[in-house]
């Protein structure tokens, strides 16, 4: 897959939302109007079937992602707009990993000037080191660039892993996902040394690597890596990525739906808000997928609890951010050495505060025994309010039970 150019890049594939309970009739249909034959995940659907069929539904999801040329997306278009088991057609966006650059002046390596010689300010910020709760017994998702397998702080720990990258095994090439996996359930006693900095410390992991080691990906993989999570019972999904919208742009109907029978099936699914914000001059609306009403949208903040530079926010009626997590200076697990911290790194990003939120949503699932929307609610009520408006950090900062 080629990199993307602009702010909403697409694949040229598309994506088919069926209706509820339709998908038998849908999968008829789509071959009725537009002579598309689908295979569905109750195949054993794998990454590369995605490139090499006419199309695959999503059993679970009731969606489906197609090749098609312009005549069947058009027949298809019609087919939408008439009563019947097909409901709307989308364009497949390019989605990436969320990286955000150091603020001007800054260190991005700077350790922040707060005691971190036991447990990482992420942590401490949540209040997970004061919390009874481990998430154990709680199955986390982290959908990103997959996960190094090798990584000594993780010996001994099962972790279940798949790729949905078509040619790349799941191990982790750019880091971004080892990161992401460290803040929501890494451990609390490296064995490398150095502060602990895993919020769901024992949660079962899950690792499906959605994104390339290049850090692009599809919406197509997307979905295949939260139908994964929902077939494995995961709690809650994390997903540290997305794409650019512009203000107005409407949110995904299809990732909606996604997003709401995820959470029928007791899934919460929790994105970042996105960093093409420049603050205090711009603040750019919350990306897609995060910007659909339900998908848990994570901004960022950082030490003193000021917002984040890049963290996008509430711009208009599309998209808001829900919570905000630690973002700045974030310390995790990474894929190689770096330097004087080993096989760990400091970085930032929307895409650090969000697993820091999917771990507190394992701690809370654990101890409360929530799921899908009443654990979206206990997130929410338990937050610990900001001085800083509610349209850039929602509920406020996440907090562990």
């Amino acid at each position: 897959m080629s990199q993307p150019t602009g702010a909403e890049s697409t694949t040229g594939r598309y994506l088919v939302l069926l209706e509820d309970k339709s998908v038998a009739a849908g999968v008829r249909e789509m071959n009725r109007v537009a002579g598309i034959s689908a295979a569905t995940t109750a195949d054993a659907t794998t990454a590369e079937q995605l490139d090499t069929t006419d199309g695959v539904i999503f059993q679970d999801l009731g969606i489906a992602v197609v090749n098609a040329t312009p005549d069947q997306v058009a027949q298809l278009t019609r087919a939408a707009e008439a009563p019947g088991p097909i409901a709307v057609v989308e364009a497949e966006r390019v989605l990436q990993a969320y990286t955000a650059p150091p603020e001007t002046g800054a260190d991005e390596a700077a350790a922040p000037a707060v005691d971190e010689s036991v447990f990482t300010w992420g942590l401490q910020a949540v209040g997970a080191n004061l919390s009874s709760a481990t998430g154990k017994g709680v199955r986390v998702a982290v959908l990103d660039t997959g996960f190094t397998v090798a990584h000594p702080d993780y010996a001994g720990r099962v972790v279940i892993t798949q790729s949905f990258i078509q040619g790349e095994a799941v191990d982790d090439a750019h880091g971004h996902g080892t990161h992401c996996v460290g803040s929501a359930a890494g451990p609390r006693q490296p064995a490398s040394g150095g502060p602990g900095y895993g919020v769901a410390h024992e949660a079962e992991i899950y690792a499906g690597k959605v994104l390339s080691n290049a850090g692009f990906g599809s919406d197509s993989g997307i979905l295949a890596g939260i139908e994964w999570a929902i077939a494995n019972g995961c709690a809650v999904v994390s997903m540290s990525l997305g794409a650019s919208v512009q203000p107005g742009t409407p949110h995904s109907q299809i990732f909606e739906q996604a997003a709401t029978r995820a959470l029928a099936k007791g899934t919460l699914i929790v994105a970042a808000a996105g960093n093409e914000s420049r603050r205090p001059g711009r603040i750019n609306p919350v990306g897609h997928p995060a910007n659909c009403p339900s998908i848990l949208a994570v901004g960022a903040i950082d030490v003193q609890r000021a917002m984040g530079f890049f963290s996008c926010g509430t711009v208009d009626h599309i998209g808001q951010v829900d919570l905000v997590a630690p973002g700045v200076d974030v310390y995790s697990s990474w894929n190689k050495e770096d330097g004087g911290l080993g096989m760990h790194k400091r970085i930032q990003g929307t895409s650090m505060a969000t697993p820091h939120v999917a771990g507190v949503a394992a701690l809370v699932a654990q101890k409360h025994g929530a799921r899908g929307w009443e654990l979206w609610a206990r997130l929410s009520q338990s937050a610990r309010r900001l001085a800083l408006p509610s349209t850039d950090v929602g509920a406020g900062l996440v907090q562990a039970p």
